[in-house]
């Protein structure tokens, strides 16, 4: 039995300004403050002899990985990112960045904000542009009825208010 595993599907270049923001932000966090802190907590560890069983610089090092590996990831994905600042001009159809609200058919509302990959665990209330309802929603217009395929069933909604801008309100 083999290891391979097909390709998984690119994730979506686009983001939003708070989320660009935030990427940046953990990017000079990582780079500016908390490198420099384990790297010298490591050079402290190696100068006192033994790298063996010196616990200080077995894990400072895996850290350092850790924290290389996520700046290169970081730095991948901001330069090839579209930052998406503006509202569409047709405010009345979802597209990224939308607030959306759902009317389940029990009468349930949702309210979602379609987002890029790297930024959909940030709220509750955040999914991707390319989760399956994300996908389902955009070009819809207001009052239209979505269905999606769920391994529980179809599901219905209603699009009853698009909104576009930071606030959920």
């Amino acid at each position: 039995m083999g290891r391979y595993r097909a390709p998984s599907q690119p994730a979506s270049q686009y983001i939003t300004a708070e989320g660009a923001h935030r990427l940046r932000e953990e990017l000079e966090q990582l780079w500016r403050q908390e490198r420099p802190r384990v790297t010298a907590t490591v050079s402290a560890a190696a100068a006192q002899g033994d790298r063996s069983e010196n616990a200080d610089y077995t894990y400072g090092k895996k850290r350092l990985r850790e924290i290389d590996s996520r700046v290169r990831h970081l730095r991948r994905r901001l330069d090839g990112m579209t930052v998406v600042d503006q509202p569409p001009s047709d405010p009345r159809r979802v597209f990224f960045g939308a607030w959306v609200t759902l009317e389940d058919e029990a009468g349930t509302e949702h309210r979602y904000r379609i987002v890029g990959p790297d930024e959909f665990d940030r709220e509750p209330a955040y999914i991707s542009m390319d989760a399956p309802l994300a996908r389902a929603l955009l070009g819809k217009p207001l009052d239209a009825d979505v269905r999606l395929e769920t391994p529980d069933g179809t599901r219905q909604y209603v699009i009853t208010e698009i909104t576009y801008g930071t606030d959920k309100t």
